[in-house]
């Protein structure tokens, strides 16, 4: 690989898996990526998804950072709106303090959840309006000076927390730019805009106090087995489990009902949410990440392991680090 790899765990409850497994499951895959080479781990914050154990982020983060001890961990990302920024600010300075050196903050401004969720976590439908003076609210407790008088994060003030802003617009594109912040764009599941908003982030970036220059992460599925075959039954699997997620309600599907689903216009614009997939062989799913590196124009990928199963997504981990030839700690 040319660029780092990183790793987005999105905390997955399996069938038949309890959250406590899914989170036995998060420290194993930490432990492999830290011995194997791995950059960074981030964790999504995700409400009312009954697949999804990294609701409350900042506390697996501490979780799983304590069962570590080398590899950078982080939100990616915290949804801001959700949250005051000195109450995130607080959180995250003290994971860096417990933990220096080790801590990333990404920040997003989806609600990461449906329209009932939002009011459940009672979000002002207009709170993503102001992202980018929380932004500026949250960075100026971290570094100082703070932005709101006689205020302060303790801990969090100079931890100096490394801000990161996730997109899948170019809104995102050009509020990192002008704030002269790294750029993670979702194109694991948001894969329209990646060209156009990577080419506007470079274009305006404004060198900071955090970054010289552009930093862009791009988010990309894999899926490595030992077999083409087998990389493609875990890959169809994944694609039948999203949806149950996305059209079941609670329900899931047979084989057979998610299948057609997947046959039909909504099932096809969820298969295209996939389109940027390396799924195969470990060669195979090598030289996807090569071109889709040049493809994306990005200095960093981060890697989501889609396999359904905890032991086929430590094995793509794996097999992805020995392709890679990444460096073991």
């Amino acid at each position: 690989m040319t660029v780092p790899l990183s790793i987005l765990d999105l905390a997955t409850i399996g069938p038949g898996q309890t959250a406590a497994e899914s989170f036995a499951g998060s420290v194993a895959m930490a432990r492999l990526a830290e011995d194997r080479g791995y950059r960074r781990i981030w964790y999504a914050e995700h409400h009312n998804m009954s697949s999804i154990a990294s609701s409350a982020t900042s506390v697996l983060i501490a979780h799983v950072a304590a069962h570590t001890s080398s590899i950078r961990l982080g939100a990616g990302g915290v949804m801001l709106p959700n949250h005051s920024p000195l109450t995130i600010a607080e959180q995250f300075g003290t994971l860096e303090t417990l933990h220096p050196g080790r801590i990333d903050l990404g920040l997003g401004r989806a609600p990461g959840s449906d329209q009932n969720t939002m009011r459940a976590l009672r979000r002002d439908p207009m709170s993503a309006d102001s992202f980018p003076q929380d932004v500026l609210e949250l960075q100026g407790y971290l570094t100082g000076p703070t932005r709101i008088r006689g205020v302060e994060a303790t801990p969090g003030k100079g931890t100096n927390v490394p801000l990161y802003i996730l997109g899948s617009s170019l809104f995102g594109a050009r509020l990192a730019a002008q704030l002269g912040l790294p750029y993670a764009f979702a194109s694991h599941f948001a894969p329209n805009a990646l060209q156009d908003a990577v080419a506007i982030y470079r274009s305006e970036f404004r060198p900071s106090a955090q970054l010289e220059a552009p930093h862009v992460i791009a988010g990309v599925n894999v899926i490595a087995a030992d077999s083409a075959a087998a990389a493609q039954t875990m890959f169809q699997a994944t694609k039948r489990a999203r949806v149950s997620l996305f059209f079941g309600n609670g329900r899931v599907f047979s084989d057979d009902e998610a299948d057609m689903i997947l046959d039909s216009p909504q099932g096809q614009h969820l298969a295209q949410m996939m389109k940027y997939s390396a799924v195969g062989t470990p060669d195979a799913v090598l030289a996807y990440l090569d071109e889709f590196t040049e493809h994306a124009d990005a200095d960093e990928l981060i890697v989501a392991h889609q396999s359904t199963g905890t032991e086929a997504r430590l094995r793509s981990v794996e097999l992805l680090a020995d392709a890679a030839q990444l460096l073991r700690a």
